[in-house]
């Protein structure tokens, strides 16, 4: 039998693209605003407290592919096909725009030509400060058959994914900080959110059905408290450096504020998803199906709008930030849209996009 849709997921994906776009737009507070000044710590605070959206993107990554995948045999064939649309919709995209990026840095003299570092760059996801995500996502996509089979053979490993992915996440973060193990970001310090998705993949009936639920309420409120404490202690011992907390210290809360942030936000997404209008719902989906294409973009896009948008440290930064934040968005959208109603291969470039392009909505034909 056919699975249900996840129609949740749509959510979760716009959740996550306004977000990292949200938390870009705001970053202007820093070179901006005075240090000392109120509007500083109240942008620091809601730059920081948005910063749930990796979580969230990485959530989806182990929901979609747990639930299609856990009760499937591991066959070669299925594999192959996996991993060929990995490369296809993940691996070239992320590469045409690492190369599109180091030509615009170069372009605006911000490097110079050389091929070596050019490389190694891409290879890192060093090409621009955004890919670095995209680079941990082609990780996880290496090693997630590998989860997979786990799940599949153990079921103790099964029913407590997320707990498995928190501490080993946490293990990880601490011999990394004693030993200096990687200097790079590895799949590891993501294992959290992660594996979250994977076990709300695995139980989706079930979490689905807690969604409408009071608890879910309770839940957002001890997330948003978290939230502040975690913005807040950024603020004091990594900004004004008037508190001092261990790094390890600072990931462990940081790490309990995104799997609980990020479960938060798949209840609501399903809460969304059963009681907004049906054509609310179609809108959200046509607009989350670029919410890749909108990860890569959005850069270029906001250097661009802000060329145009100067930031003032004044009362008129709070209205241009909320235009550069409208206009960026804005211009994503149709940028995206524009490429895959007109271009052929515009899955290259924005990753798997459906068949036809929507402008926003379509009815659907029943």
């Amino acid at each position: 039998m056919k699975k249900q849709q996840i129609e949740s997921i749509y959510f979760l994906r716009l959740f996550a693209m306004m977000m990292v776009v949200l938390v870009h737009v705001t970053a202007a507070y820093a070179s901006v605003l005075p240090y000392s000044g109120d509007a500083y710590q109240k942008y620091h605070f809601i730059n920081r407290i948005i910063r749930i959206e990796a979580g969230i993107f990485i959530v989806i990554t182990g929901l979609v592919f747990f639930y299609s995948y856990i009760k499937k045999p591991l066959t070669k064939e299925l594999w192959k096909s996996y991993y060929k649309r990995r490369v296809t919709y993940i691996l070239i995209p992320y590469i045409i725009w690492a190369l599109i990026y180091e030509a615009y840095s170069i372009y605006v003299g911000a490097r110079e030509f050389n091929a070596t570092e050019i490389l190694l760059r891409i290879l890192k996801g060093e090409s621009y400060y955004q890919l670095h995500f995209i680079f941990l996502i082609v990780q996880i996509y290496l090693v997630l058959p590998v989860f997979i089979w786990i799940a599949q053979k153990f079921t103790f490993f099964r029913r407590y994914m997320w707990l498995f992915g928190v501490v080993l996440q946490l293990v990880y973060l601490q011999l990394n900080s004693m030993c200096g193990l990687v200097s790079f970001t590895l799949f590891i310090s993501s294992l959290s959110t992660f594996l979250l998705g994977a076990w709300i993949g695995v139980y989706y009936n079930e979490q689905k059905a807690k969604s409408a639920n009071k608890s879910t309420i309770v839940l957002l409120i001890i997330a948003l408290i978290a939230g502040a404490i975690v913005s807040s202690l950024h603020y004091y011992v990594y900004t004004i450096k008037t508190l001092y907390l261990s790094g390890v210290m600072y990931e462990t809360i940081n790490t309990f504020y995104l799997v609980l942030g990020s479960y938060v936000a798949f209840r609501i997404g399903e809460i969304l998803a059963a009681k907004l209008p049906r054509r609310a719902v179609i809108t959200v989906r046509n607009i989350a199906m670029y919410s890749f294409g909108f990860y890569l973009i959005h850069p270029l896009v906001l250097n661009i709008v802000s060329e145009f948008v100067p930031a003032n440290s004044n009362q008129l930064f709070h209205i241009e930030m909320l235009i550069r934040y409208a206009l960026t968005l804005a211009l994503c959208y149709l940028i995206i849209w524009a490429c895959h109603r007109f271009l052929p291969f515009a899955s290259l470039l924005y990753g798997k996009l459906p068949k036809k392009a929507v402008f926003l909505y379509k009815h659907e034909v029943q």
